[in-house]
């Protein structure tokens, strides 16, 4: 099993920063697959970033603003989330596999977090 705790998320105006965190315990390992995920209301889950064995993915939409990072001594993955712009507002999720293997599909990661909200303001 693995438990996932994110914090860092807040109101922010336009062309703002936040950092997010995802804390994690239990079953991993620094080759394990995290991934950032976020869902607007009335939208459906979407990928953001995803790193494993030191390899990142973003999404089109986020690629150069945002940096997906980990610190395997902390057990903790990080969204940096630069320039940000209204139609990031979400709840951002992390979520994680006891595996390397993941992909941009939610369904790739058992373990999920309970989300922090990110608010931008225009």
């Amino acid at each position: 099993q693995v438990q996932l705790v994110e914090s860092g998320g807040g109101l922010v105006q336009a062309g703002g920063s936040l950092r997010l965190s995802c804390a994690a315990s239990g079953r991993t390992s620094s080759t394990s697959a995290v991934a950032w995920f976020r869902q607007a209301p009335g939208k459906e889950r979407e990928f953001v970033a995803r790193i494993s064995s030191g390899i990142r993915y973003y999404a089109n939409s986020v690629k150069g603003r945002f940096t997906i990072s980990r610190d395997n001594a902390k057990n903790t993955a990080y969204l940096q989330m630069n320039s940000l712009e209204p139609q990031d507002t979400a709840v951002y999720y992390c979520a994680a596999n006891e595996t390397p293997f993941g992909t941009r599909v939610p369904n790739d990661y058992p373990y999920w977090g309970q989300g922090t909200q990110v608010t931008v303001s225009s």
